[in-house]
């Protein structure tokens, strides 16, 4: 199987062009981490650590997990600044084999499943105004008019994305607007004019989790994790960014701080709209806040602006992930189809439809299982790639940016110190999604093995 190399940069027939400025990088940045998050998790976490504190202690360290991560990404995208995202920057790291690896689980726990997670999130917010649009049911599977719902939603941008991503560009910042807008009015409305109290700050739930409360905060963080997924958005379209060298880190950057502030405002307004006994293992937790907050009238409209929120979020990842097994499969480490760009539109069609498929199947699962299984899976390949800094920082003419080499190696390694506490803590608490994204790595590992030996 061929090494990792250059991807074509020339803007004819069969190639990515080069057409997203700043404004547009940090559009997707921004558009990719707001979303199932934070309008979809903070009620598991109401019920897991049973206090407010608590929760927005969780979500600060996520923010400064997230801007360590960030600032790494940084100066790899600088120096690999190509579309592939951890794929290529494992595989020059360590080898072929791992960027294989990373580029399959992205397909399943990078993309496909954070699609389905968005999209039922999108279901559950629409199901203020029909309840039947509500996730249902219990086990790990699940069918209903939320997986309806989901599965439509997924189909309809699918084929918006086939038709070329300058057009995909100019709807996703019109959404992203709408969702900055939304939350940043909803925020101030909320704290202005809501109906609120503080006390709920400091006034203690029943848990529902019986796990350990130090082991419960740890896990909670995978729950953060898939809330701030996202940062590293703007390297998986590399190869379409124009100036990559400059746009790159600073769309990473913008985006990471406005999110990080976006969040921490939308958990404390939360905590102050609802008792964490109301909300506990509530999915559409901003529709709560914002009807306990307004009353049904308004509140239904700020639910009805959080589900359009959420399709940008959906439109997003998917705009992102097919870049990934784009680059992936020009360099004959995925199936040769992906690779396949439309002479018209420069989109890999191919890729972008195999990813609709899957993401409309996942919609078919525990929405809790399927954040876990998600955020164990993002957070041991960005560990490793945050990893490949100290690898890549040992050759000659690595350009070392100097946000990431003040107090060396301090920014690297708390990212990679809590993300493995993550993945340890994960296994142990919760070993079911856990287990089963190590699967889907190990899986990744046979397919490589079984390809390089057909190659042979």
């Amino acid at each position: 199987m061929p090494q990792s190399g250059p991807i074509p940069k020339n803007p004819r027939a069969g190639s990515l062009l080069r057409q997203l400025g700043l404004v547009s990088a940090t559009a997707l940045v921004v558009s990719n981490m707001i979303g199932t998050g934070i309008f979809a998790t903070t009620g598991f976490q109401a019920g897991d650590l049973g206090d407010g504190r608590l929760i927005l202690a969780v979500w600060g360290i996520g923010a400064l997990f997230a801007l360590c991560g960030a600032l790494s990404y940084s100066e790899l995208a600088v120096n690999f600044p190509s579309s592939g995202g951890e794929y290529v920057y494992l595989t020059h790291a360590f080898g072929p084999a791992w960027g294989f690896m990373s580029g399959w689980v992205s397909f399943f726990a990078g993309f496909s499943a954070p699609v389905a997670a968005a999209a039922l999130a999108f279901s559950d917010y629409a199901g203020y105004f029909h309840p039947a649009l509500k996730q249902g049911g219990t086990g790990l599977l699940r069918a209903g008019w939320a997986q309806v719902v989901a599965s439509a939603l997924i189909v309809l941008l699918t084929v918006v994305n086939l038709t070329g991503v300058k057009r995909v560009a100019r709807l996703q910042n019109i959404l992203t607007a709408t969702k900055l807008i939304v939350i940043f009015a909803f925020i101030i409305a909320g704290f202005t004019v809501g109906h609120g109290n503080w006390s709920h700050l400091w006034t203690p739930a029943v848990r529902t989790s019986t796990t350990a409360l130090p082991a419960a905060f740890v896990v909670s963080l995978l729950w953060v994790m898939v809330g701030y997924s996202g940062w590293n958005a703007a390297t998986y379209v590399g190869e379409e960014v124009r100036q990559p060298g400059k746009t790159l880190p600073l769309s990473l950057g913008i985006g990471t701080a406005i999110v990080s502030a976006a969040y921490l405002g939308l958990n404390l307004l939360f905590i102050y709209a609802a008792p964490l006994d109301q909300m506990r293992n509530v999915v559409a937790v901003g529709s709560l806040a914002a009807h306990n907050l307004f009353g049904a009238g308004i509140g239904g409209v700020f639910s009805a602006l959080m589900a359009v929120s959420l399709i940008s979020t959906v439109n997003a990842m998917i705009t992102i992930g097919p870049r990934v097994y784009y680059a992936m499969a020009h360099n004959g480490a995925f199936l040769k189809a992906a690779a396949q760009v439309h002479p018209r539109w420069h989109t890999p069609v191919v890729a972008i439809v195999c990813q609709g498929i899957c993401a409309a199947l996942l919609t078919m699962t525990s929405f809790p299982e399927l954040i876990v299984y998600i955020g164990f899976s993002l957070t041991f390949f960005t560990v490793m790639a945050v990893a490949s800094l100290f690898v890549f920082r040992q050759r000659e003419n690595w350009q070392r940016l100097q946000a990431v080499s003040f107090l060396f190696p301090l920014i690297p390694g708390a990212y990679i110190l809590v993300g493995l506490c993550m993945i340890a803590y994960g296994i142990i608490w919760r070993p079911l999604p856990s287990l089963l994204a190590l699967a889907t790595i190990l899986a990744g590992a046979g397919v490589y093995g079984f390809s390089r030996r057909r190659a042979r």
